[in-house]
């Protein structure tokens, strides 16, 4: 038993001393190539063996010819160690170089394309997410395409409807100052028109400014959607008695929602205001809000026609207001992208869809805490 131990005493340090130098040669040669990394594995490894060996051939005074023996037998597993190191290294390394250039492709703007010689399990691990990260980068580009065409049209559609009434109001007031106008008063309240049509205007430009820069801030209470809806419908009367369309608000529950009553109020208004701009004269305008599975959901139905199926998934974006022919008198396309920065803002969400005649926006909320 005692010469047990000290055999593998000996072969312990013998073989620990192989190790710590072959630890300090990996830690010098870090930074080069993964084969050269294997093979000081490898080596360390027949090393071990080897100076273990030795020693305890040392302490036992095992004869010339078992040496001799010994070390032939730890050279020849060397030699198939190394080799074995060196064609696994570079067998790695050509298959991190193929990732790198599969990689290199999708950061200069390009698709990834995985490589398609098989690779280890950690390479290709490593290769599902870089797909993956490419997929992310492309719906990103995607988007920012998107966001950057909307804002191109956000500014020429704005440029076109500021514009009109400055040119009218700078010729309005040209004609008050040269005391050519017939009618003052009527002029006077033009002006005013115009003015307050600007100042909307400004005012959706501001609202959509805080809510794509994160500052919009919400003051939530718990209110019922009854007296929401009711002050909306009230609000909307004016307008769709002017357009000749009839709100109706008769399927709108008593449910209680926890929202911010100025913010969701404008939310509204925009809903009831695009619905009854494009509602043709003797049209319906219907307002309903019910529980659902998910929340409450409160929808407003108009008799537009139907939006085109391309157009639908553009409804909420910056600027957009549909075809010529549809696009009403005043207004820059922004009270729908208003009302989903809004509803969002409340973990909501705003979807619209087509119906017979017309189509209905629905707004999710989640249900007050009980």
């Amino acid at each position: 038993m005692r010469d047990t131990l000290l055999i593998a005493l000996y072969a312990f340090a013998g073989a620990a001393a192989a190790g710590l130098a072959g630890a300090g040669v990996l830690r010098l040669i870090r930074r080069r190539s993964l084969t050269a990394s294997l093979a000081v594995v490898a080596a360390v490894a027949v090393l071990a063996m080897l100076a273990g060996t030795l020693a305890v051939a040392w302490a036992m005074f095992l004869s010339p010819h078992d040496l001799t023996v010994v070390t032939t037998v730890v050279a020849m597993a060397a030699v198939v160690s190394l080799a074995t190191a060196l064609l696994l290294g570079r067998w790695v390394v050509a298959r991190s170089r193929e990732l790198a250039e599969a990689a290199r492709s999708f950061g200069d703007g390009g698709d990834y394309a995985a490589p398609t010689t098989p690779a280890t399990a950690e390479l290709d691990a490593l290769s599902r997410e870089l797909a993956a990260t490419s997929a992310r980068l492309a719906e990103s580009r995607a988007r920012e395409r998107a966001l950057e065409s909307s804002r191109r049209e956000l500014v020429a559609w704005i440029s076109h409807d500021l514009r009109t009434p400055l040119a009218g109001l700078r010729a309005m007031s040209e004609a008050l100052e040269d005391g050519v106008a017939a009618d003052p008063d009527r002029y006077l309240r033009q002006i005013r028109t115009e003015v307050e049509r600007l100042n909307d205007m400004v005012g959706d430009l501001f609202e959509l400014s805080r809510i794509h820069a994160g500052t919009l801030s919400l003051a939530p209470a718990r209110i019922s959607l009854y007296d929401l809806v009711g002050d909306a419908l009230a609000g909307a009367d004016p307008l769709a008695r002017e357009h000749g369309v009839r709100l109706v608000g008769d399927a709108v529950a008593a449910v209680p929602v926890e929202v911010d009553g100025k913010e969701m109020s404008r939310v509204l208004g925009n809903l009831l205001v695009n619905a009854i701009r494009r509602t043709p004269a003797d049209g319906t305008v219907a307002v309903a809000a019910e529980r659902s599975r998910e929340g409450v959901v409160v929808s407003v139905t108009d008799g537009c026609g139907g939006i085109p199926e391309e157009d639908l998934p553009r409804v909420f974006d910056t600027g957009w207001r549909g075809s010529h022919a549809r696009t009403p008198p005043a207004g820059a396309g922004l009270g729908l992208a208003i009302v989903r920065g809004i509803v969002e803002a409340h973990r909501g969400r705003a979807t619209v869809r087509n119906i017979p005649g017309g189509c209905r926006f629905e707004v999710l909320l989640p249900p007050a805490e009980t």
